[in-house]
This record gives structure tokens, C-alpha cells and sequence, in this order.
């Protein structure tokens, strides 16, 4: 399976799109769509390796998190990164969505809305009690959308420190 770099028909959205977990198999997928995220946000530096060795731990891992993409029957040209953890200020687990990324000749067609939706889908049925996300400040079309789709702005500001 590769990222296609085919633009569909202007306006045409593809029947056969579905959402899925990610497998192993999608691994080298994977790490192409975050390596192009990584590479349009100024926090981040794209780094095959290391995205190579995240995505692994996610996979390999469940009780962390899922990993779900867009695919149609012959390529995946989207995928969204969830880590679960648990928050004592709503008493439950909750869900940091990290990585969501569509390949640029497959926005606008309502795919992106499609992932979330089925992300909060999932959240529900596995009682997860809130999805944060970091939206990247220089890019407003990311922070339209995310607002679009439900997500409301919190007084809580990302503050990080790097470990060597």
C-alpha cells in the first residue's frame, strides 16, 4: 500500500473511503504522512527514526493508544495518532489526538471531518471522557477546522520542556 499523490476528481469524494486501525504493515505509510506534518509545523523537525520508533510504540502497544487512517482500496492518505491517558480533573480517561494529518490532494472533500468523527465515535464507546489536541498557531486552517468540528479553545496554554 502507498500515499497516493493522485488528486481525485475536483469536488469527487472516493466511495470506497473507509476508516481503520493501523497495522505494522502500514508502518512506512505512516511515517510519510508524519514526516509532511512534521515538516509544515515549526515545532518539529522531521525525523524518520524517530517517527519510525513512535508509531512502532503505538502499534505495539494498544493499552497507549490507536493509531486510525483513511484508506481506499489501494492507499492510505490520512491517519490520526490517539494516546490515552487519565485525567483526574474529569475522573476517567481521556484522549490526546496527536497526528492528524490528510494528504493535501485529499482535503476539502470532508475526509478530515470523517476521521474525527469517527474518533469521537470511538471515544464514546470506550467511555473516554475528553479529546485534547495542540493545533499548530501559525496554522489558522488547521485551528477553522478543529473549531468546526467541535473543538472549542481552552484557557490552558502548551507549555513543554525536552529531555536529551
Amino acid at each position: 500500500m502507498s500515499i497516493s499523490s493522485s488528486t481525485p476528481a475536483a469536488g469527487a469524494r472516493d466511495v470506497n473511503v473507509r476508516v481503520e486501525p493501523a497495522t505494522i504493515e502500514d508502518l512506512p505509510d505512516l511515517v510519510q504522512l508524519v514526516e509532511e506534518l512534521m515538516g509544515l509545523q515549526h515545532d518539529f523537525i522531521p525525523d524518520r527514526e524517530a517517527h519510525t520508533r513512535g508509531i512502532a510504540l503505538i502499534l505495539e502497544q494498544p493499552s497507549r493508544g490507536r493509531i486510525f487512517v483513511l484508506r481506499n482500496d489501494d492507499r492510505i492518505f490520512g491517519m490520526v495518532n490517539l494516546l490515552f491517558t487519565i485525567s483526574t480533573a474529569v475522573g476517567g480517561l481521556v484522549i490526546l489526538l496527536e497526528d492528524f494529518v490528510i494528504h493535501p490532494n485529499h482535503r476539502g472533500l470532508g475526509y478530515g471531518t470523517m476521521l474525527v468523527d469517527y474518533v469521537a465515535d470511538f471515544a464514546n464507546k470506550k467511555n473516554f471522557k475528553r479529546i485534547t489536541l495542540l493545533a499548530d498557531k501559525a496554522g489558522s486552517h488547521s485551528q477553522h477546522f478543529f473549531k468546526k468540528v467541535g473543538f472549542e479553545d481552552s484557557h490552558m496554554i502548551p507549555m513543554r520542556r525536552v529531555i536529551d
